[in-house]
C-alpha cells in the first residue's frame, strides 16, 4: 500500500504542493495525471525519496 497524507512542498516563494493526500491499496493500479505545473513530478519525487516533503507523510 502507498499512503500519502497531507504532503506539502515549497520552493522559495512557490507553493508546489499543498496538502496532497491519496492512498493506493495493494493490487490496485493508479493513474497520476494533471496539467503542466500541477505537481505530479514533485509528488512522485517525494514518494520515491528524491525530495523531502516540507510537511506530511508518505508510508
Amino acid at each position: 500500500m502507498l499512503d500519502v497524507t497531507r504532503v506539502s512542498k515549497r520552493f522559495g516563494e512557490r507553493q508546489a504542493l499543498a496538502k496532497v493526500s491519496f492512498r493506493v491499496e495493494a493490487g490496485e493500479m493508479f493513474g497520476f495525471v494533471g496539467s503542466n505545473g500541477a505537481g505530479e513530478t514533485t509528488t512522485m519525487r517525494i514518494v520515491l525519496g528524491v525530495l523531502t516533503a516540507d510537511t506530511g507523510e508518505v508510508r
